[in-house]
C-alpha cells in the first residue's frame, strides 16, 4: 500500500516552488470543493492575486487537471470571463465494502461522480475465495466503465474488523470466515496491484454520512451500524476518530446487555465477538425470537417485516432490541455527547420501529437524551465512505504526479 507526501523533495520550505506548490493545490482543492469558477472568483475566494491565479491554471490546465468550461458574464459587466473546472477524467478511484452478505464495488471520477458499480451475494467459504469475488467484481466494474486498471489511482476497501498494521492481518473480523489469516493483504496486493487502502466498516459509513448524508454539516457525532455484526463510526471535530491502535468505536466489546438480551455463551471472548454483538446483531434478534416461540426458519429482517404487520412475539423482540440498543446509545452519549447518532446496517435502520423502546429505556437508564437519526444512504453508505477516502489519496497523487513535474 502505497504512502502518499503532500509535496516532493523539491519543495523546500520558503521556495518559490514550494509557494508555486501551495498556491496550485489551493486552487485544485477549491474547485474540487467549490465547483466551476472563474479567475476573479478564485482570486476572491482564495485570497491570491489575480496574475497568481492566472499563472497557476496555466499550469495546472498543462498538466491536465483543470480545463476551461465555457464562459460567464463578467460581474462588472463587459466581455465573458472564462469558466474553470476540474478535469473529472485525471484519474478514477475504485471503492468496495465486503461484508458478510453483500460485496458491493464502485468506480468513481476525480469529482467523485459513479461511474460504474456493482454488488454480488458473498457466499465465498474462505479468504481466498473472498479475495477472489471481491478482485474480480472489481475489476469488472472498472472494465464497464470504459477505462482499464492502470487509470485507477487509489482504491479503499471497506471491511469487518480492524487492520493490525504490525502483524499485516484483520482483527475481530468474526463475520467473515478466515479473514484474519495471514497473507490476505499480500493476496489483496496482487490482484489489486495498485495504490490501496483498507479500513474498518463503520468507520467509512461515518465517512459517508459525513460527506454525503445527514451529517454534512455536523462536526460531531457517531454512526452506529447494526446488522451481521455491531460497529461504530467516530466523527470528531470534523474528522474520523480511531483511536490508538485503529480499535476506536469497536462497540461490539462493551460488556453490556439488557436483562431480556440473547443468551451469551462461550464464543464471545477477546479475539472472537463482542458480548454486545452476540446480544444485539442479527443473530442475537433471532436468538430472542426462537426463545420467545417464533418458529424457524427466522431472519432478522422477516422478525422486522412481521413486526410491522402487527406480529405480537416479533414486537417483542423488537423492544429487546431496542434495549440493547439503548445501552450502546447510551454509552456513547456518556463517553462522546456526540450531536447526533445515526443508526445504520439491517438493522439499524429500523428506527421507525426501533426508536420507542431506545428512548423509553434511555428514560430509565441515563440523563442523556442524544438524538437519533436514520442514514440517509442506506445500503450504500460504506461503499460511498470508501469513495470519499480514496479521492483524498487520488487527488493528492495526481496533484503531485502531474503539477510537480
Amino acid at each position: 500500500m502505497r504512502e502518499t507526501t503532500e509535496y516532493d523533495n523539491q519543495n523546500q520550505p520558503g521556495t518559490p516552488q514550494m509557494l508555486r506548490s501551495m498556491n496550485e493545490h489551493a486552487l485544485l482543492e477549491h474547485l474540487w470543493q467549490i465547483g466551476p469558477r472563474s479567475r476573479a472568483q478564485l482570486a476572491r475566494e482564495t485570497g491570491l492575486s489575480k496574475p497568481t491565479v492566472s499563472q497557476a491554471l496555466a499550469h495546472l490546465e498543462d498538466a491536465g487537471l483543470v480545463r476551461a468550461i465555457g464562459q460567464v458574464s463578467s460581474e462588472r459587466g463587459g466581455r465573458q470571463a472564462v469558466l474553470y473546472d476540474t478535469d473529472p477524467t485525471a484519474g478514477y478511484v475504485v471503492g468496495l465494502d465486503v461484508g458478510r452478505r453483500w460485496v458491493r464495488v464502485a468506480a468513481a471520477d476525480l469529482a467523485g461522480s459513479i461511474v460504474a458499480r456493482s454488488e454480488i451475494l458473498n457466499q465465498a467459504q474462505s479468504a481466498e475465495a473472498l479475495v477472489a469475488v471481491v478482485t474480480d467484481l472489481a475489476h469488472t466494474v472498472v472494465a464497464e466503465a470504459g477505462f482499464t486498471w492502470s487509470h485507477v489511482i487509489h482504491t479503499v476497501i471497506g471491511t469487518p474488523g480492524v487492520y493490525n498494521l504490525d502483524e499485516k492481518r484483520f482483527l475481530f473480523a468474526s463475520n467473515l470466515p478466515e479473514w484474519g489469516k495471514s497473507g490476505l493483504i499480500a493476496l489483496l496486493h496482487e490482484e489489486l496491484s495498485s495504490s490501496f487502502t483498507i479500513d474498518n466498516d463503520a468507520n467509512l459509513a461515518a465517512v459517508g454520512e459525513h460527506m454525503f448524508g445527514v451529517g454534512t454539516d455536523v462536526e460531531n457525532f457517531a454512526f452506529l451500524t447494526v446488522g451481521t455484526g455491531v460497529g461504530l463510526g467516530i466523527i470528531i471535530n470534523g474528522s474520523l476518530y480511531r483511536g490508538a491502535h485503529g480499535s476506536g468505536g469497536e462497540i461490539s466489546f462493551l460488556p453490556l446487555r439488557s436483562p431480556h438480551g440473547a443468551h451469551i455463551s462461550g464464543e464471545t471472548s477477546a479475539t472472537y465477538r463482542g458480548i454486545l454483538e452476540v446480544a444485539a446483531s442479527a443473530d442475537g434478534v433471532v436468538d430472542a425470537a426462537l426463545r420467545l416461540g417464533m418458529s424457524p426458519p427466522l431472519t432478522a429482517e422477516g422478525i422486522f417485516a412481521a413486526a410491522r404487520n402487527g406480529d405480537e412475539i416479533a414486537h417483542t423482540v423488537v423492544e429487546y432490541e431496542g434495549e440493547q440498543l439503548a445501552l450502546a446509545v447510551a454509552s456513547i452519549s456518556a463517553m462522546l455527547d456526540p450531536s447526533m447518532i445515526v443508526l445504520g446496517g439491517g438493522i439499524g435502520r429500523n428506527l421507525d420501529l426501533l426508536r420507542e423502546p431506545i428512548e423509553q429505556y434511555l428514560r430509565e437508564i441515563t440523563p442523556f437524551r442524544p438524538r437519533l437519526v436514520a442514514s440517509a444512504l442506506g445500503n450504500d453508505v460504506i461503499l460511498m465512505g470508501a469513495i470519499a477516502t480514496a479521492l483524498n489519496v487520488a487527488r493528492k497523487h495526481v496533484f503531485e504526479q502531474r503539477a510537480q513535474r
